[in-house]
């Protein structure tokens, strides 16, 4: 019987699927200068020696923000979305779409400092109880920021009426890794297996106190919170200091916070929250109308939505509208392929 000779491709084996440790989950909405500099961030710091990819979520975005990821090249994953939906549901879905054993959640005005992800990979490898492993977060200028709390209740809002919050509520002082209640999500690794664990981040949270309620049902689970001041990151914070252009975003903060109260402590302790939690806006408010140049009307505004989170349009109304006005064919939805580096080995090629 003849043999039947075999090509080189035929003889070969099979490719083995790539083995992605850490996955970058950038959101984004019409941020592209800032997204730019945040995949420039994350192509410079990202670890020689751990397998990555990149993936970012377009929040609808209408500033070119799209074209810009796939004009920069690379392998990029671009997720386009054709409805603006939350930033809970939009890490959702990263952590979802994502290969990595670990999850890098990203706004996209934050930018990786050196050594940030191999630190907070560190951290998560060497704790197999911590499920998510916070950067330190710095302004523009390099100074610190708050970026990690106590969990809120009737204690933390007391603390902040005798003034002493920042003392007993900000734990993100000091040095050395430790554990945390709760940590801001704008430069955060998440053990994928923990988030799937108690169903990702809950999507009734449009935006704020979604991390912090993240946090807690990952702590009623067993798992803890890492801040890893090692790791350090550039928050840029898009907040406009217009009081008419922020009014949605203090609307929708306090929105979440009574969320967060009412899911995990009730109804009582959430009314009792609301009345403490004026009261440190009101002495803010009567201080700035004392002081030239100070403007009380955020405050008040701050008070009136503290005793009220119900009352006002926030974010999500923004994007319902916003959405509303989108064009009525549909975009392409597809994960898209763009070839960009997420890996060392990949630039080096």
């Amino acid at each position: 019987m003849v043999g039947v000779s075999r090509s080189p491709l035929t003889a070969s084996r099979p490719v083995e699927p790539r083995r992605v440790l850490l996955s970058y989950c950038v959101v984004n909405t019409n941020g592209r200068e800032h997204l730019m500099r945040c995949l420039d961030a994350i192509e410079r710091t990202s670890p020689p020696g751990i397998e990555s990819e990149v993936l970012v979520l377009d929040n609808a975005s209408d500033d070119g923000s799209a074209a810009a990821v796939t004009a920069r090249g690379g392998d990029t994953r671009l997720l386009p979305l054709e409805r603006r939906t939350g930033k809970a549901e939009n890490d959702s879905t990263l952590l979802r779409a994502a290969g990595g054993r670990y999850g890098l959640l990203l706004n996209e005005d934050a930018e990786l400092c050196d050594g940030a992800s191999a630190a907070l990979v560190e951290a998560l490898e060497a704790d197999p109880v911590a499920g998510v492993a916070a950067a330190a977060l710095l302004d523009p200028a390099g100074r610190p920021q708050p970026c990690a709390w106590r969990f809120p209740g009737v204690t933390t809002a007391l603390a902040a009426v005798v003034l002493v919050h920042r003392r007993f509520t900000v734990q993100s002082g000091g040095a050395g890794t430790r554990r945390v209640d709760w940590a801001q999500s704008s430069a955060m690794l998440v053990r994928r297996a923990a988030a799937a664990e108690v169903g990702h981040l809950d999507p009734a949270f449009f935006v704020y106190s979604d991390e912090t309620d993240f946090c807690k049902r990952l702590a009623d689970r067993g798992w803890t919170t890492l801040l890893v001041p090692s790791a350090r990151a550039v928050h840029h914070e898009q907040l406009s200091s217009d009081l008419r252009s922020a009014r949605r975003r203090i609307v929708e903060f306090h929105r979440g916070r009574d969320r967060y109260l009412r899911k995990h402590h009730g109804a009582t302790v959430a009314a009792a929250v609301r009345v403490l939690s004026a009261w440190p806006y009101l002495l803010r408010a009567l201080a700035a109308a004392a002081l030239p140049g100070h403007e009380p009307r955020r405050y008040l505004l701050h008070a009136a939505r503290a005793l009220r989170p119900w009352r006002g349009d926030g974010l999500r109304e923004a994007a319902d509208v916003y959405n509303l006005g989108i064009r009525s064919e549909p975009c392409t939805r597809v994960s898209t392929p763009v070839r960009s580096a997420t890996s060392k080995k990949s630039r080096r090629a």
